[in-house]
Formats: structure tokens, sequence, C-alpha cells
């Protein structure tokens, strides 16, 4: 029978933006302390994998008050880190969730669970118009899910510094090696290009603080809908995100 897990990835260094993942963010929470709490919600083992670099000790620190176990590891060879993380606590199917989105979308994530834990697939995850990857949008409310097989066959197939970075990139960008498969995006989003809800700079972090105490205020609960009929409403925050998104293009 698989064992499936969550593993969160986070670390302080960044070079956009240090430190943005333990920043105060809403409330006196930091953005790891919201994923924290999204990620518990969903009924699997959960483990956060972080660096060996003291720097991230703090990063330890805030998973022991959640109760979430760590695991550390390289610092540059992300995929790696997740291998280990994987082998250290018996997952051989892998909820990947990157620690830089605070707009996480748990009832996604729930999707994608019950759907990976029923699939085949090397690699499931959602895909928006014109066969893109949730991962290489903007979007930010996304996980994608992996066979612990899946990142050891890349590992021995590829020493390129990019796919030892970016975990799952070699993966779906082969699906001649792997089985890749994807669901399609909520209909409010599946088309829009001018949403970016992840988090990389200072920019990011300013407008994501106010859109989030903003929706937070309306409904605490909010969901993939809610962000989108907010930020229709407010034209002028849209505007600074395509200006975000041309100076960070994936």
């Amino acid at each position: 029978m698989s064992h499936l897990g969550i593993i969160l990835q986070a670390r302080t260094g960044s070079t956009r933006m240090p430190e943005k993942v333990i920043l105060p963010f809403f409330q006196e929470q930091s953005i790891l302390d919201l994923l924290l709490e999204k990620v518990k919600m969903i009924n699997v083992p959960v483990v956060l994998a972080t660096t060996t670099n003291p720097s991230d000790d703090r990063i330890c620190q805030l998973a022991a008050n959640h109760g979430v176990p760590v695991f550390r590891g390289s610092e540059n060879d992300v995929l790696d880190r997740f291998i280990q993380a994987a082998r250290q606590n018996s997952f051989d199917k892998i909820i990947r969730v990157c620690a830089d989105n605070p707009f996480l979308d748990v009832a996604g994530m729930k999707t994608l669970v019950a759907e990976f834990e029923q699939s085949d697939a090397d690699y499931l995850s959602f895909q928006l118009a014109g066969n893109k990857p949730s991962i290489l949008t903007h979007f930010g409310f996304w996980t994608e899910a992996v066979r612990l097989d899946a990142l050891e066959k890349a590992q021995q197939l590829t020493r390129e510094k990019l796919y030892h970075e970016h975990v799952t990139n070699f993966i779906y960008g082969n699906p001649a090696l792997f089985r890749v498969l994807f669901i399609p995006a909520s209909p409010e989003v599946y088309s829009r290009t001018d949403i970016r809800m992840t988090l990389d700079t200072p920019e990011d972090f300013e407008i994501q603080q106010r859109i989030f105490a903003a929706i937070s205020k309306e409904n605490p609960n909010f969901a993939i809908p809610e962000i989108v009929c907010w930020l229709d409403r407010h034209p002028e925050i849209l505007e600074q995100m395509k200006l975000e998104i041309l100076k960070n293009q994936k």
C-alpha cells in the first residue's frame, strides 16, 4: 500500500527577499505559520524540509511550535532534499508544497490528494490554459504531486543544476519518460494571466499582505472564488500584479 505524505519546503535564504517566510504577515503570523496550519487540515503526514544552514534553525523552531517534524538537507540540491526527506519518512507518494504561497488553496490540495491516491501517475498537478502546469504560473494557489521513484529516476538521469534546484521540472518536462497527468484548474482562473499570488519580492509581500488582511475581514475562510472576486473589484491591484509578473517572468 502506498504511503502518501506532504513535504513543505522552506528556508530563510532567498535572493530576492530573505526571511520572507518567517516575517510577520497577518496578525503576527508568518507565511510559514499560515501554511503549516493549512497543510495540517489535509489529514496526511506532514514534514517540513529545510536546510542544514544554521540560519534555518528558526524554521525548525517554528515547525516544532506546530508539532510538525523537520528534515534538514542540502540547501541548493532541493531534489536530493526531497528524496532524503521522503525516504526518512517512508513516503512513496509526495505532495510538494512551496513556502512562498500564502494563498495556497486547501480545497485544491484535497482534490489533488484524493486524485493522486487513486492514480498511477508519476506526476500530477493542476493545469492552466495553453497546457501550462500550475507550477509555471504566478498564481501560487496549487500544490503538485510526485512519486518518490520518479524523483529518484530524475536524480539519476540529470546532473543539471536547474533540475536539482527545481524539484519536479525534469519530470513534467519529459512526458516521454514519466507518466504526467493534469487536472484542469478552476474555471474562474483557467484562462487568467493577470493574477500573481506567489511571493518572491518585497513588492509581492506588501501587495499580498494587504489583500490577505482585506479578504480575511470579509471572509476568514476565503478560497479561490473569493480571491478572484475581490481582485476584480480592485483593478488597481491587478495592475500592480501585472507589473510584478512582467518583472518576474517564469
